[in-house]
């Protein structure tokens, strides 16, 4: 692994630990030249590859930067930080894994997404459901602020009771 400070090719893996339900190895290494220290992931081949059935019932290769170009998109100048979105893509991942195999529809990814980005950021989470779900017109956009508005009251009630 070459060092992405000084580009040399020695180096000592420091500490090695498995995440995404074992698919991805984490890899914490130094270089043995600058001493500086770096993160490398490593993903295991898999033998087959997930399809993604969209709404018009075609069939494309799971690309996890789509997801995470949509989620940079709905967050752009939002204060959501670049892992947090990686954290919401892992566990969009996590949740197909789980349940798929081979085929899985977009839908099932956007819902994920959006209940996990709605936990984030209430705005962000509007964009990208904005885009996702097509609304037709500025009611129904509306009506899916008003339902966020009326989700997250209960729980700023509840920080004022805990105070």
């Amino acid at each position: 692994m070459r060092c992405p400070f000084c580009k040399e090719d020695r180096d000592k893996v420091i500490d090695s630990r498995s995440s995404d339900s074992g698919r991805v190895v984490r890899r914490r290494r130094q270089c043995l030249v600058c001493k500086r220290r770096f993160t490398t992931y490593e993903k295991t081949g898999e033998s087959f590859k997930l399809h993604v059935v969209k709404k018009d019932k075609s069939r494309v290769p799971y690309d996890r930067d789509k997801i995470v170009n949509g989620l940079q998109k709905a967050c752009y100048k939002r204060p959501v930080s670049g892992e947090q979105i990686q954290q919401i893509v892992d566990k969009t991942e996590e949740d197909i894994f789980r349940q798929f195999d081979r085929e899985v529809s977009s839908v099932f990814i956007g819902e994920r997404v959006m209940r996990h980005l709605s936990s984030v950021d209430k705005v962000a989470y509007i964009r990208f459901a904005s885009v996702y779900r097509e609304f037709k017109d500025a009611g129904e956009l509306i009506e899916e602020v008003s339902r966020v508005i009326r989700e997250a009251e209960p729980m700023e009630q509840l920080k004022l009771f805990d105070q």
